[in-house]
Order: C-alpha cells, then structure tokens, then sequence
C-alpha cells in the first residue's frame, strides 16, 4: 500500500511539475529553468537534511547511489526542460514517464520480482514511444530545421536518465533518511549548472517566470520524497506508478493549453499510458 500511495503522490506531484516547467521554458532559457528549480528544491531540502545530520548508514555503496540519483535527475530535467521549450507537454510527458518502465526493468535485472505479463506491456510502451515520435501533422513551436525529431529524442533522453535517477533513488532511499535520498539533484545542480551560469551572467529570471520556477521546484521536491517513500515498498511498483503523471499532465495540458497531436502521435501516446497502466496493475 505505501508503495501504491508513494507513487501517486509522486505522480500528482510531477505533472504539476512538469506543467509549470513548460510555461517556464518559454520565458527563459532551459539552463535557467534549470537552475532555478533546483535552487528552489536546495533551499527546502538542504536544512532537512541537516536536521536529519548525517546517516549512519552513509557509505560507500550509498554515496554511489546517491550520486547516479543526483546526476541522472539533473541531466533528465535538463533534457526535458529542452523539449518542453519547443514541444507539447501532451507529447513529452508519455514518452518521460516511461522511466518508471526503465527503473521497472533494472529492478528486474538486480532481482526484484515483476509480474508475469510485463513483458508484453513494456513491448507496448516502446511502440507507442517509435509511434509518439512520428512527427506531427502541425508544426513544432519550433521553426528550426529538425525540430520535430528533435523532441521526441530529447524526451527519450530524459526518460532514460530519469529511470536510472528513480531507481537509484529508490536503492540509496531503503538505507538513508528521505531528506539524504532527495538531496543530491539539487547539490549537484546548483554546483554545476546554476553556480556556472551565475559566474558567467547568463543566469535569467523574469518577474512572469518566478511563480513558475519555484512551483516547480517544491514539485519536484514533494515528487522525489514521495516516490522515496513508496520505493521502501517496491521500487517497480513506485516507480511505474508514478509514472501516471503523463496522463495528469497531458489531460491537463489539452484543457489548459488547447494543445493538440497528430493522429498517429495520438496513438502513440495512448499506446504509452495503456502499456503503462497495464504494467501498473500487474505489479500493483
């Protein structure tokens, strides 16, 4: 149950994210978005951990988790952030949230049981994602040359990176205090994208965007913590579904932002939340 109710909760969470994330996108430079999400999440979780003090159950084995945690988050929000800046939140958030299928599968092969049946789910998920990736019948946001192609492989960088992000996360979280378990994205972050950025003044920020950035930022941390908290259950079963903030997201981006898809981007998309609904109730 905790489990079922932490990936949920990170689901909820995320979608608000990724929303508020794609508004920001369009005011600022992605890097910026970047930076400014995770500064956000460093101020809410570095005195956490700080009153947690340092873990007994720090160590070497952890500290690595850790880093592939904080590394592969960073880096998949920094692809993301990229997409939604000349993407659809109704198109990218399908293919990202397939990274509970990817953190699904490494659990697999350290050992974690999986329903029978997830195979032909995950068969599903990948050909809604080559589907998903079928440019559309309008155009990108984008004008450049090569944009349409260069969104959906965007995505899929991000949902590869976030995958590893989660289950690490999931590993480092069964021996260390939550507030430890979410703190690496945001050290990591601010040390090599929003400090460098700061340094050289290319760091932006505009009144519209700040509501934008900072919503995203305590998302992201409320996400995190709560699919650290189910993943002490099962990291596959946290982490597929937590996955469901695709289809929170992309209703969400329909009504709000009148966004539309190709016909056969439709049915990648829908393709993607069935396989990962599938895969959902096998493991739940």
């Amino acid at each position: 149950m905790t489990a079922i109710a932490g990936g949920l909760g990170a689901a909820a969470a995320w979608a608000v994210a990724m929303l508020t994330a794609s508004r920001a996108t369009r005011m600022i430079s992605a890097p910026s978005v970047l930076a400014w999400v995770l500064f956000t999440g460093l101020c809410i979780v570095l005195p956490w951990a700080a009153l947690e003090g340092i873990p007994d159950g720090l160590d070497a084995s952890s500290g690595t988790w850790l880093l592939i945690a904080g590394a592969g988050n960073v880096l998949g929000l920094l692809c993301a952030y990229s997409a939604l800046r000349i993407g659809k939140v109704a198109l990218i958030a399908p293919i990202v949230s397939t990274e509970g299928a990817i953190a699904a599968v490494l659990a697999v092969l350290t050992g974690e049981h999986v329903a029978e049946g997830a195979g032909v789910a995950l068969v599903a998920i990948a050909i809604g994602i080559a589907l998903a990736a079928v440019p559309g019948e309008e155009k990108s946001v984008s004008t450049a040359a090569g944009a349409a192609w260069r969104v959906p492989t965007l995505a899929i960088a991000a949902a590869t990176a976030f995958g590893m992000s989660i289950y690490a996360t999931g590993r480092a979280s069964a021996e260390l205090p939550i507030a430890w378990a979410v703190l690496p994205p945001r050290v990591i972050g601010v040390l090599v994208v929003f400090l460098p950025l700061a340094v050289t003044a290319r760091l932006r920020l505009t009144r519209r965007a700040v509501p934008f950035v900072v919503v995203s930022g305590i998302a992201e941390v409320v996400g995190f913590a709560s699919y650290a908290v189910g993943s002490r259950d099962s990291v596959a079963v946290a982490a597929v579904l937590a996955s469901q903030f695709a289809a929170i997201a992309g209703v969400a981006a329909y009504v709000l932002f009148r966004e539309r898809l190709g016909k056969l981007q439709l049915a990648g998309v829908l393709t993607i939340v069935a396989g990962v609904a599938v895969l959902t109730w096998l493991q739940a």
